[in-house]
């Protein structure tokens, strides 16, 4: 064996890092969770661990590269420590398989994106026989109880709850499909008590999480919409606040709009990714929408509830891009005015459409937009945040704020983080807080 332990019921070490999404997030917390059965707990040195799981995200190069970088740091801890487990996980482990135990000798387990409840099987095979091991079969068991039930390893004021897996939707630059298969969704009844666990366990906001939420119980018989679902969660007693993330805008309907208006427990607030403002690049995208037609929902969204918060994705340096393409991204930003936006580089994806597509930007091109995009949102988000101040907003409390300070940190409905002095015993409390400073 290449693992021995003196009992069974010794305690063990994890450490997690997670790349990417809430999506991995939540994949994470699973897997603690499930490990924390098996006598695992977690360490913030990954030098004490006697297993390091790195949960990767592959959607764009650099993200890939970091986790790279990240395994690769741990060569020399595996050599000084053979009885360490270092596991991959995620849309890289699930791209490239049993590859990675060829590339990369002192990786032990290879976990796929389907593959998170598997983990205690392989660990309990790998310390019998020291089988190097890679499980990437596509599973649609969302690995729960029968019911749904959670015990959060460590309970917080918000939580994520996995609603459904994969997409359906192939835009060309994007490697989801491949990485997290075809859209499944998720039974409403264990989603709904997987909230009513996490609400008993402390939670007070949950976060519906899937790759398109919008086209929730589409191809599932008997199974509500996510409107419906949406509906369904708010009954759950003592659930304070809801979001969810992301929404496709081809499956934005009006009945799901209309829930901003109707559900007192659903936040103000839709990431609502457009990706360009050029109707050309949108078809090259496989997008399903035009300019106007994202607009349009953008003015009947706020029709619904005129607070609402708009954020967004945006790429740029897309395949066939020209700058005229671009000012029209530019121009879509000053009409909008997003909240937020979380923009990229275009990099071509292993398997995907856009990597054969012609007309290929130069990089330091791709970078000149970026610089020019992000700092264009910059100055509409201050502005955003300076109209707030003098304004008493409702302020979920989290917990200590990254500032130090001994201040504390919430959210507004509209998910704007907010920093202010208070005593430890408000988090979990919604409070009013007069907004002084952006």
């Amino acid at each position: 064996p290449r693992v021995s332990r003196s009992s069974k019921n010794e305690a063990r070490r994890i450490f997690v890092r997670t790349f990417g999404c809430q999506m991995n997030r939540y994949d994470s917390e699973r897997l603690v969770e499930i490990l924390g059965g098996e006598h695992f707990v977690v360490v913030e040195d990954y030098r004490r661990a006697d297993l390091i799981f790195i949960n990767t995200c592959t959607v764009r190069d650099k993200a890939e590269q970091k986790a790279f970088s990240s395994l690769g740091r741990l060569k020399t801890l595996k050599r000084n420590r053979p009885e360490l487990v270092v596991a991959l996980g995620g849309c890289v482990a699930q791209q490239y398989g049993e590859e990675l135990l060829v590339r990369w000798p002192h990786l032990d387990l290879v976990v796929g994106t389907h593959s998170i409840s598997k983990v205690p099987a392989m660990l309990a095979r790998y310390e019998v026989t020291g089988d190097r091991q890679a499980w990437v079969d596509f599973s649609y068991d969302f690995g729960d109880e029968p019911d749904g039930r959670v015990q959060p390893w460590k309970p917080e004021v918000s939580a994520y709850v996995t609603i459904m897996r994969g997409c359906d939707n192939f835009c060309t630059y994007c490697i989801v499909p491949m990485v997290r298969g075809s859209e499944r969704s998720r039974p409403s009844r264990e989603v709904i008590r997987e909230v009513e666990s996490l609400i008993e366990c402390g939670v007070r906001e949950v976060t519906l999480l899937g790759q398109n939420v919008n086209s929730y119980g589409q191809g599932a018989s008997g199974e509500v919409n996510f409107a419906g679902l949406l509906q369904g969660v708010a009954q759950v007693e003592g659930l304070l606040r809801i979001r969810f993330t992301t929404s496709h805008p081809k499956d934005l309907s009006p009945t799901l709009m209309r829930c901003f208006a109707d559900l007192p427990q659903l936040c103000p607030h839709i990431h609502l990714p457009v990706q360009s403002g050029s109707d050309y690049i949108l078809h090259r995208m496989n997008r399903g929408y035009t300019r106007d037609h994202y607009l349009r929902l953008v003015k009947e969204l706020r029709g619904m509830r005129e607070d609402v918060a708009v954020s967004s994705d945006m790429i740029v340096g897309f395949p066939g891009e020209t700058e005229e393409d671009f000012e029209l991204s530019l121009r879509l930003l000053e009409e909008v005015r997003f909240d937020g936006l979380f923009s990229f580089k275009y990099s071509d994806r292993p398997q995907t459409g856009a990597r054969l597509l012609n007309g290929k930007v130069e990089e330091e091109v791709k970078l000149e937009r970026l610089q020019r995009l992000q700092a264009l949102q910059e100055r509409i988000t201050l502005e955003k945040n300076e109209a707030q101040v003098g304004q008493t907003t409702l302020v979920l409390v989290e917990g200590p704020s990254q500032i130090g300070g001994s201040q504390l940190s919430g959210r507004t409905p509209q998910n704007r983080v907010v920093n202010f002095k208070g005593s430890p015993h408000l988090v979990g409390e919604e409070i009013p807080i007069l907004i002084t400073v952006a």
